[in-house]
C-alpha cells in the first residue's frame, strides 16, 4: 500500500492536515520501561537505554515555565523510571499546566517507586493507565504474564488515594490483535461493570486506541502475514469526521533529546521537525506553531479509521 494513501484520502474529502491552536506539550522522556508490551508503538523494554538527559530536562523546563502550555503530558517507557519525571510533574504545576501522567500500572507495585500514588495525587496528576482488556487472559496475552493481577493491585493503590472519585483516572484500552476499537461508550460501560463488580476498581473514563502499525505491533503484523489486510482495515474505514479533532492539530510532542514532532507516532518513525534544519523544543514559540502543516504518513490512517484514535481515546463518537 502506497506510503500516500492517507494523503489520497485526505484530497479525496477535500481536507489538508494543519495545525490549531497549541494546547499540549508531551514529553516523551525515553524508552525505558519495565514492561514489553506486544503492541507498544515506542519499543520500549527494561534493557532500553534511551533517557532524557539532565541539561535537556532543564531546557524543556525552562520552556514550560516561559510558555505555559495548558496541558503538560508525561509519557515514555515507563516516564516515572526517568530521574526528571518529579521535576517535569513540579515544573509544569507551578506554571500552571494541567499534568497528565501516562502509567503502566505494573510500576506501582515496584517497592522503588511505593510513593507514587500519594505523590500523584498531592499533585492532581491525571493519569492515564494502560489495561487493554478485564480479562486476566487478554491482558497477560498482550502484556506479559501476571501483568493484569499486578494492575488491579495497583489501580486499588490509587483509588485509596482518591483516583476514579475526587482525581482523574483514566484506563485505556486497546484491541487485542489487527481489529479496531469497538465503540468507545459501550466498551467503558462493560469495563466499570466488570472492574467494579469482579474487583470494586472505580475509574473515570476509558480511553479506546487504536494499535498503531509501528514498531513492534508493525513486526506482528508483517510475521502473521497481517500488514496489507490491517492497512486496508484501516483505509476503508477512514472517517473524514477525525481529522478536525486529530491530537496532532494541538498537540507538541518532544523527543528525550528536545526534538520535536507532531506527535508521539511521528517519533518513533523519526518524523522531526524541520526549518531548513532539524528543529527542538528551543527554537520554537507555541504562535510559530499555528497552521503549520503536519508531517502525515500511512500509519495516520489508524488515527482516522472509524471514530478515530489519539491520546485521548475516539474522538468523534
Amino acid at each position: 500500500m502506497s506510503s500516500h494513501r492517507f494523503e489520497d484520502k485526505l484530497a479525496a474529502h477535500g481536507l489538508s492536515l494543519r495545525r490549531g491552536a497549541f494546547h499540549t506539550l508531551q514529553i516523551n522522556v525515553g524508552r525505558r520501561c519495565n514492561q514489553t508490551c506486544r503492541h507498544c508503538h515506542v519499543d520500549a523494554a527494561p534493557w532500553r537505554t534511551e533517557t532524557v538527559g539532565e541539561d535537556d530536562a532543564r531546557r524543556i523546563g525552562a520552556w514550560i515555565e516561559e510558555h505555559r502550555p495548558p496541558v503538560v503530558d508525561i509519557t515514555g517507557g515507563a516516564p516515572e523510571l526517568s530521574r526528571h519525571f518529579r521535576y517535569f510533574v513540579e515544573t509544569a504545576r507551578a506554571a500552571g499546566s494541567h499534568v497528565i501522567d501516562r502509567n503502566n500500572l505494573t510500576i506501582l507495585g515496584t517497592p522503588a517507586f511505593a510513593w507514587l500514588p500519594e505523590y500523584l495525587a498531592r499533585h492532581e496528576v491525571e493519569i492515564c493507565a494502560s489495561l487493554p482488556c478485564y480479562s486476566p487472559e487478554n491482558v497477560d496475552a498482550q502484556r506479559g504474564q501476571g501483568v493484569f493481577e499486578k494492575s488491579i493491585a495497583g489501580l486499588r493503590k490509587l483509588n485509596a488515594v482518591g483516583y476514579g472519585t475526587r482525581l482523574p483516572l483514566n484506563l485505556v484500552y486497546n484491541p487485542l490483535g489487527a481489529r479496531l476499537p469497538g465503540p468507545q461508550p459501550e466498551l467503558e460501560a462493560d469495563y466499570k461493570e466488570a472492574l467494579g463488580r469482579d474487583f470494586g476498581i472505580v475509574f473515570s473514563s476509558l480511553l479506546a486506541i487504536t494499535n498503531q502499525p509501528i514498531a513492534r505491533f508493525a513486526e506482528e503484523l508483517r510475521s502473521q502475514g497481517q500488514w496489507d489486510a490491517y492497512l486496508e482495515l484501516l483505509a476503508n474505514s477512514f472517517n473524514p469526521d477525525t481529522v478536525q479533532n486529530l491530537m496532532c492539530r494541538g498537540t507538541l510532542n518532544v523527543g528525550w533529546r528536545g526534538e520535536v514532532y507532531d506527535c508521539d507516532f511521528n517519533q518513533m518513525l523519526d518524523l522531526q521537525l524541520h526549518d531548513g534544519k532539524p528543529l527542538f523544543l528551543w527554537d520554537l514559540k507555541p504562535a510559530d506553531l499555528e497552521n503549520r502543516e503536519i508531517l502525515t504518513g500511512i500509519h495516520c490512517l489508524a488515527c482516522t479509521a472509524g471514530t478515530g484514535s489519539s491520546c485521548s481515546g475516539a474522538v468523534v463518537q
